[in-house]
């Protein structure tokens, strides 16, 4: 299993695959397939069954899931997409944006 740079909560942008250029906050990370559900992007369309919590039934847009390695964390201080590092400061251990060398 690889590390994952990219935590919930996040504003992530995405540079590679079909929704390209794409920006959305990490809603949750799968760590064992190393995907993410980013808000807004990546949308399907879902048929579902008429249930008790939703008599109507229909066609449900969703966000699926996207591939960390086509997710690039954004800058805090420039808004561009940038790598993450990681160092102790003081006695934490945080990760900081090699783009601004701040803490993210």
């Amino acid at each position: 299993m690889t590390k994952i740079k990219i935590k919930v909560g996040d504003t992530v942008k995405v540079i590679a695959g079909d929704h390209k250029g794409d920006q959305g906050k990490v809603i949750s990370v799968d760590l064992k397939k190393s995907r993410a559900i980013v808000e807004g992007t990546n949308m399907v369309s879902k048929h579902q069954k008429p249930s008790a919590q939703n008599p109507q039934g229909g066609i449900v847009k969703k966000e699926s899931p996207i591939h960390i390695s086509n997710l690039s964390l954004l800058d805090p201080k420039s808004g561009e997409a940038t790598r993450v590092g990681y160092e102790v400061r003081g006695d934490k251990k945080v990760r900081f944006s090699k783009k601004s060398n701040e803490v993210i």
